[in-house]
C-alpha cells in the first residue's frame, strides 16, 4: 500500500510538471500574439503589457526547474521518465528566451508607433502566425509524446525562414531607395528575426521531443517533405 501511494505521488508530481510546462506555453502563445497586435494595431499600451508579462515567464522557468530538480533529487527516475525530466529543463528555457524575445518585439513596436508606418505589416503577422503554431504544436508534442507531431515542427521552420529571408529583400529595397526609411526598416527587420528565433526556439522543443521519445537525435538532419 505505502509503494502504491508512493508511485501515485510521483505520477502527480510529474503531471505537475506537464501542466506547468502547458500554462508556460499558454502564456507564451498570449505573448507571440499580443507583441504582433501591439505592432499592427499600433497598440504601445499592449506593447507596455507585453513587456510586463515577461516578469510571469521567468517566474515560471524558476518553478519548473525547481520542481524538476526536486523530483530528479528525490525520486531518483530512470528511462523515460530520466529523458522527461531532463529534457523539461531545457525546455523552459527555450519557452523563456521566447518571452523573452516577444518582450523585444513590443519594445521595438513602441518604438515604431511613434513613427509614420514605412508599409503594412502582412507578412510580419503571418511568420507570428506560423511561430505561434509551432509552440503550440511543439508543446503538444511533449506532453502526447507525439514524435510525428514534433516532425511537423521542424519542418515547418522552413516556413518561417523563407517569410523572414523574403522581408529582408523587401526593406534592402526600402533602405536603398529611400535613406530615410533605414531606421523604421532596421527595426522591423529586428523584429522579423526574433520571429524567426522563436521558430528556432519551437523547433529546439520539436526535436527534444524526438530524442524523448525515440531516443534518437535528430538535430541538423531534419529530412525535406
Amino acid at each position: 500500500m505505502e509503494r502504491e501511494h508512493i508511485v501515485k505521488q510521483y505520477d502527480l508530481e510529474l503531471n505537475e510538471i506537464r501542466q506547468k510546462l502547458l500554462e508556460m506555453g499558454g502564456k507564451v502563445e498570449v505573448m507571440i500574439t499580443n507583441s504582433m497586435k501591439s505592432l499592427v494595431e499600433r497598440d504601445s499600451a499592449l506593447a507596455a503589457e507585453t513587456i510586463a508579462f515577461d516578469h510571469q515567464i521567468n517566474h515560471l522557468e524558476v518553478e519548473i526547474d525547481e520542481k524538476c530538480l526536486q523530483v530528479l533529487a528525490t525520486r531518483q527516475p530512470a528511462a523515460r521518465d530520466l529523458r522527461f525530466l531532463t529534457l523539461a529543463l531545457k525546455i523552459v528555457t527555450d519557452l523563456e528566451r521566447i518571452g523573452d524575445q516577444c518582450a523585444a518585439i513590443a519594445k521595438r513596436a513602441m518604438e515604431l508607433n511613434r513613427e509614420p508606418p514605412l508599409k503594412p505589416y502582412i507578412d510580419l503577422p503571418r511568420m507570428a502566425q506560423a511561430a505561434g503554431v509551432m509552440v503550440k504544436e511543439a508543446l503538444d508534442a511533449f506532453v502526447r509524446g507525439d514524435d510525428a507531431m514534433a516532425l511537423k515542427v521542424c519542418r515547418d521552420d522552413q516556413f518561417v525562414d523563407d517569410l523572414n529571408e523574403q522581408i529582408q529583400r523587401e526593406l534592402l529595397s526600402f533602405m536603398i531607395e529611400d535613406p530615410e526609411t533605414i531606421s523604421r526598416a532596421i527595426k522591423i527587420n529586428y523584429i522579423s528575426k526574433c520571429l524567426e528565433r522563436i521558430a528556432d526556439h519551437a523547433t529546439n522543443v520539436a526535436e527534444m521531443v524526438i530524442f524523448m521519445v525515440k531516443g534518437k537525435d535528430i538535430r541538423h538532419t531534419i529530412p525535406a517533405q
